[in-house]
């Protein structure tokens, strides 16, 4: 009965059901940012919330029953749970901040929507190799702070007059924000070569780790797939094994004796 409630719960029917609950909710969490609509519509969207978050426990409720503990060996059950009872803590003083996350509730679409999970653990598993693409940048940014302190800190101290305040600024040039009109020809009005500097800069670290960063996610969610792709083609294997092995039967002993017969006539 547990297995197979596990399955009618984890189905696709309901899977889907529970992603049309999940914009619902996050609709109405939006609607409670307006006044207006508060006022004429509060009771009835909160209401409507509280139906929601109703279905999101039962739901909850009936993995747990029939999953038992193993329910919080998956992480995204945990995460699911997590979210969920978030949404329970009541609204006292001191709490209104975990009342806030009840949009968290929206990232409940992370965990049903199959291929936004996929995204997600291609990101989780990218994080190893993003550490070092991360700490090869610091390594670039603390170089650059440092010359660029050198450099630009006596005619600019309000950009490069401190070590983290030319970090803030590599940082700023790096995104592109205002990088040329807010800081680089300004610059370069009192140091005219102030562009052997920049454009170098930002081309390895914008151009060039950035993209590093991509191709590590890219690569990563690609990985996640191709395992994903595995483990169905092995199920589809072993199912049509299955099939074929219950489907074989041996023939039957007259038909041994007639062959038998037959050589022997030969």
């Amino acid at each position: 009965m547990r297995e197979r409630l596990g399955r009618w719960v984890e189905g696709r029917a309901v899977s889907n059901f529970i992603i049309g609950v999940i914009v619902f909710n996050a609709a109405l969490l939006g609607m409670e940012t307006a006044p207006s609509l508060m006022e004429k519509y509060g009771t009835l969207i909160l209401f409507l919330d509280r139906v929601c978050l109703f279905i999101f426990i039962a739901e909850i409720t009936l993995k747990i029953f029939a999953r038992g503990i193993g329910f919080f060996r998956n992480g995204w059950n945990v995460f699911d749970f997590t979210v969920v009872a978030i949404a329970l803590v009541p609204a006292v003083q001191g709490l209104s901040v975990l009342r806030a996350l009840r949009i968290l509730r929206v990232l409940r679409v992370l965990s049903v929507a199959p291929r936004l999970r996929r995204v997600v653990e291609g990101f989780i598993t990218a994080l190893p190799g993003m550490g070092s693409v991360f700490l090869l940048m610091t390594i670039i940014f603390y170089i650059g702070s440092v010359i660029a302190t050198k450099l630009f800190s006596d005619q600019f101290p309000e950009w490069f007059g401190s070590l983290p305040a030319s970090a803030y600024s590599l940082f700023q040039i790096m995104t592109l924000e205002s990088w040329s009109m807010g800081i680089v020809r300004p610059v370069m009005e009192v140091y005219p070569y102030a562009w052997v500097f920049f454009v170098p800069f930002i081309l390895v670290t914008t151009f060039a780790v950035v993209n590093l960063l991509v191709g590590l996610i890219v690569n990563s969610m690609q990985d996640a797939h191709n395992e994903e792709e595995t483990v169905r083609t092995d199920a589809y294997r072993l199912e049509v094994m299955d099939k074929l092995e219950s489907g074989w039967q041996r023939p039957p002993a007259s038909n041994g004796f007639l062959t038998a017969s037959i050589f022997a006539t030969w």
